[in-house]
């Protein structure tokens, strides 16, 4: 099987190509009022009753292995808050995403949506788990994902300088369509189901984003025997304090971007991720932490991996992943 990737690029041979579903529990529902709805227009009313046995939590994951892999283990890609494994697909101006990058290298890739996003299972919210949805505006990103300054938006088109995010109004729009719901209150469903992957895929190097810095720290305190390597770009939050030890023979990689020292947040985030990081080194683990402005390498948003200098960051990732002996 072959896969093409665009006129200027060699297919990729795949052995295997496909997708399955991990993870899920059984959750009962009651005492919720009984209804009748017509599905479609004109159609005979069908009853709808809620109550019943529910199984929710459940997670979508894509695998692509290629014929001739060189990657020592399977990269598990997880994303962001709000976010689905689009992320790591294509750019929102239509170039090859890491996903593609890392394929092409020779690494076994799995993409997954997280629970509730994407093509993952949906759950009886609130009812299951309390908590509303959270979506973000058209102009959230612009700020937040630090591709305008504070002051900027969408609308205005302002920029921070330099930025390496595709700021054309199309590619924008292509990256606001990606954007899904999100709720605060499904954390210990999401951490379940990618540990229910680690558990199915086995040891592997696991690629995290975002929201999904807490679950990459937090799968590897609880399942340190399944990860060889663990990948941190711009996490957003930490792991468990409690449970820093169980880090100690995982090799990290922490990656931030441009422009934090001047956005409103991500002073404090990135501190806390050092912080974390230095208690990871205090309990005999290594973490290696990254600033890309440092290295050169500039104009990053926090969507690293979509901005058009992406590859350069992914390229200095497989440099480190070779470094540690996972790749050949």
């Amino acid at each position: 099987m072959t896969l093409g990737a665009g006129a200027a690029a060699e297919p990729v041979a795949l052995e295997r190509w496909g997708s399955f579903h991990v993870g899920g529990r059984e959750v009962v529902i009651s005492g919720q009022p009984v209804r009748e709805m017509a599905f479609n227009p004109g159609s005979v009313p069908v009853r709808i009753d809620p109550n019943g046995t529910y199984l929710m939590g459940s997670m979508y994951a894509q695998y692509m292995i290629p014929a001739n892999p060189r990657g020592q283990a399977p990269l598990l890609m997880w994303h962001g808050g709000g976010l689905t494994g689009v992320t790591w697909e294509t750019t929102p101006d239509g170039r090859e995403g890491w996903q593609h990058f890392f394929l092409r290298r020779g690494w076994p890739v799995y993409v997954s949506d997280a629970v509730e996003r994407g093509r993952s299972g949906w759950s009886m919210i609130p009812e299951q788990t309390g908590g509303q949805h959270v979506l973000l505006t058209q102009d959230n990103p612009w700020e937040r994902f630090r591709i305008g300054d504070g002051a900027g938006s969408f609308a205005r088109g302002t920029t921070n300088p330099g930025v390496q995010f595709p700021t054309d109004p199309e590619s924008y729009r292509n990256f606001v369509r990606q954007v899904v719901p999100r709720f605060t209150t499904t954390d210990a469903l999401t951490l379940d189901a990618y540990l229910a992957l680690l558990d199915r895929v086995g040891p592997s190097v696991v690629m995290v984003h975002s929201q999904s810095g807490q679950f990459g720290w937090r799968a590897a305190q609880e399942r340190p025997d399944k990860v060889r390597a663990l990948v941190l770009v711009e996490p957003a939050a930490t792991g468990d304090p409690a449970k820093v030890a169980a880090l100690r023979d995982i090799p990290m990689l922490v990656v931030y971007g441009d422009y934090i020292a001047t956005d409103a947040r991500w002073p404090t985030i990135r501190a806390n991720g050092l912080r974390f990081a230095e208690a990871v080194r205090a309990a005999g683990g290594t973490v290696d932490v990254v600033d890309l402005p440092e290295r050169g390498i500039r104009g990053n948003s926090h969507m690293v991996m979509m901005d058009r200098n992406g590859d350069q960051v992914a390229a200095m990732i497989q440099d480190w992943l070779t470094a540690k002996g996972l790749w050949r």
